[in-house]
């Protein structure tokens, strides 16, 4: 059923047959906000809401624009705008800001909804802005290194921070995150909207079913991410009998890059192809020290896989009494924690079911319905700001 949703006041009502709404939402095809964006376009879309996603940063790859162009009724934008945290300049995020703001006046927008927050800071909108907390380099550079921010990223701290500031909701998949957010920036903590995801079965994947003859061990993300902490994992895996297989880029788009020395590298796989390695319920190892939620812990909760996950605040968060949890730089607890598993069918099928269990409250309906919810809010509201600093 269509969403109670009010268009703003001053907006034209939509003709018959019309989006009772038409929204406006950045995306990057870098890491999962690509995931978050088009998982929450579709459902969006089935209850008959108009989405424009405009693509910042580098272009997607052929299966991610395949993932999109499937979703009925979506209008795929890309801008050639810079993302904020790549970003060599101030300058190329303000020419990014006045882009969206163009394209989003363009496509007729009621509402925006932000995935790179710092935009806000730039530029008024021609609509309400609902922004989501997904990562920052502040908090970043807080799990990560002592001391205060070096220049570099000092300036795309100060952009978040303003850019938090101008919105009309903010948003953050975690509690733990929206907690450090807050610290971080001075700031009310966000609104908890936990990410969801799509089974692999429900995406349409068919995958064969079953554990693999032998166990093994698989992670995936940004390997090039110091915040993912692959560095660990490869020093587990030397001291593994099984093989730990690592899905995901090795070079990212700032320059950032990691070389594994016993970690098997995999690449960059699709959806689809992550679905077949996860449909032999392998033991999925996480020692990320910095992760503000985790879609590919989800996709492989989701698949029935027993977890092997870095004690973070985010993950205890998400994933107690359902994950075994070690220490993120102990390359020999997570080995250790590995074997054990890998040892005892039994224990492996009961993380597993544990896991599946969890995986099953984290859906894009619930999704959904908190990032509704918080539109609803919005729209409700008169505009509480004259635009941004420009």
């Amino acid at each position: 059923m269509l969403p109670s949703l009010t268009v703003p006041a001053g907006r034209p009502v939509p003709h018959r047959g019309a989006p009772a709404l038409n929204l406006f939402m950045t995306i990057d095809a870098v890491g999962g906000v690509w995931q978050y964006g088009l998982d929450l376009a579709e459902d969006l879309t089935s209850q008959g809401i108009g989405v424009t996603l405009a693509v910042l940063g580098p272009e997607p790859s052929q299966d991610q624009l395949r993932a999109a162009r499937a979703i009925r009724g979506l209008d795929l934008r890309p801008t050639g705008a810079s993302l904020d945290w790549t970003a060599l300049t101030p300058g190329e995020v303000e020419a990014a800001a006045r882009i969206v703001a163009r394209e989003a006046e363009r496509a007729g927008a009621d509402l925006i909804h932000l995935n790179s927050p710092a935009l806000a800071a730039i530029t008024g909108f021609c609509a309400p802005v609902v922004a989501v907390a997904h990562s920052c380099v502040a908090t970043w550079w807080a799990a990560m290194r002592p001391g205060p921010l070096p220049p570099d990223l000092a300036w795309r701290a100060s952009l978040m921070a303003e850019g938090y500031r101008h919105v009309d909701a903010l948003l953050s998949p975690t509690r733990a995150f929206a907690e450090a957010t807050a610290a971080t920036y001075g700031i009310a903590p966000p609104r908890v909207v936990p990410n969801g995801r799509r089974s692999a079965a429900a995406r349409g994947h068919r995958t064969p079913a079953g554990a693999a003859a032998s166990p093994f061990v698989f992670t995936a993300g940004r390997l090039w991410d110091e915040g993912k902490n692959a560095r660990t994992l490869d020093r587990a895996a030397a001291r593994l009998r099984l093989p730990v297989l690592a899905a995901g880029d090795l070079k990212g788009p700032n320059a950032a890059q990691f070389t594994p020395e016993h970690l098997r590298p995999l690449g960059r796989l699709s959806d689809q192809d992550v679905a077949r390695w996860l449909a032999g319920a392998p033991i999925y190892a996480s020692a990320a020290r910095y992760e503000p939620f985790g879609l590919g812990v989800l996709e492989a909760a989701s698949a029935g896989c027993a977890l092997v996950l870095s004690d973070i605040p985010t993950f205890r968060e998400l994933w107690d009494e359902a994950a075994i949890f070690i220490a993120p730089d102990d390359d020999a607890g997570f080995a250790c924690a590995i074997e054990m598993v890998a040892a005892d069918p039994a224990i492996r099928a009961r993380l597993g079911a544990e896991a599946r269990a969890r995986a099953e409250t984290f859906t894009v309906e619930a999704m959904t319905a908190g990032v509704l919810d918080a539109y609803r809010t919005v729209l409700a509201e008169p505009p509480r700001r004259a635009g941004g600093l420009a």
